[in-house]
């Protein structure tokens, strides 16, 4: 997917971008090859698979959630920037927060927001346990997203303490996403959540399996959540 079929691919989807906005997705493209070659943040630098791969996917959440109707996001485990920061892109009134546990990448999302001219951004350098069960950050999001970070029930361990009540997580998952959601039907439900919305969807081109995940938090999670850094990962809620 080059630049232009990729402009026209989120025409079709109801996005229209500015020269504002191409230009800084073109920008985000030469800093993340040009960063990528002193640390690892991505395997994917071709021009065309970086379009398709990172800005499409990441943006793919936005056909089936409404991003115009929330302000606060927070991305967990957000690596190079996604899905936050092409959402952003999309809608620049988003205040996005993300947290990473590789100060590197931190780094790096502060230069590019600082050359994409982004406004209401904030990048933490925190484990997602810990940063969980802070309170300055601990239920007040509007949405949670995160995209290829763990399975389901792990990542809902990170992310749900994290949504605000009445708020919603947001979960950008591959091919096994129905088995993901069946293994984490208990912790969905003992964080204070309930699932709303789901969608499968291939991703165009190369045709690979997606699905979105909507949940609604509909109570506060028990204080216990997040567990200890490490723990989530090592025992899943059952």
């Amino acid at each position: 997917m080059n630049e232009q079929q990729f402009i026209e691919a989120l025409r079709a989807k109801g996005i229209e971008l500015s020269p504002t906005q191409i230009a800084q997705f073109r920008k985000y493209f030469e800093l993340l090859v040009e960063w990528n070659e002193k640390m690892n943040l991505t395997a994917i630098t071709e021009e065309k698979e970086v379009y398709l791969k990172h800005f499409y996917d990441s943006i793919s959440a936005a056909f089936y959630y409404d991003f115009t109707k929330v302000t606060t996001v927070c991305d967990v485990g957000a690596g190079a920037g996604f899905p936050s920061l092409p959402i952003k892109i999309c809608y620049p009134h988003l205040e996005v927060t993300i947290v990473d546990s590789l100060n590197k990448r931190i780094t790096f999302l502060n230069h590019l927001s600082e050359e994409l001219g982004f406004q209401n951004t904030n990048f933490v350098h925190a484990r997602a346990e810990e940063f969980g069960q802070n309170k300055k950050y601990r239920e007040t999001f509007d949405v949670v997203t995160a995209r290829a970070v763990a399975r389901l029930s792990v990542l809902s361990e990170l992310c749900v303490p994290l949504v605000k009540q009445g708020g919603q997580f947001v979960a950008l998952k591959a091919a096994a996403g129905q088995e993901e959601l069946k293994d984490a039907t208990q912790a969905i439900k003992l964080l204070g959540t309930t699932l709303v919305d789901s969608h499968e969807f291939t991703l165009p081109i190369e045709e690979s399996e997606r699905t979105l995940y909507v949940f609604d938090k509909v109570k506060n999670t028990p204080k216990k959540y997040p567990r200890k850094p490490g723990t989530p990962n090592k025992t899943p809620i059952q």
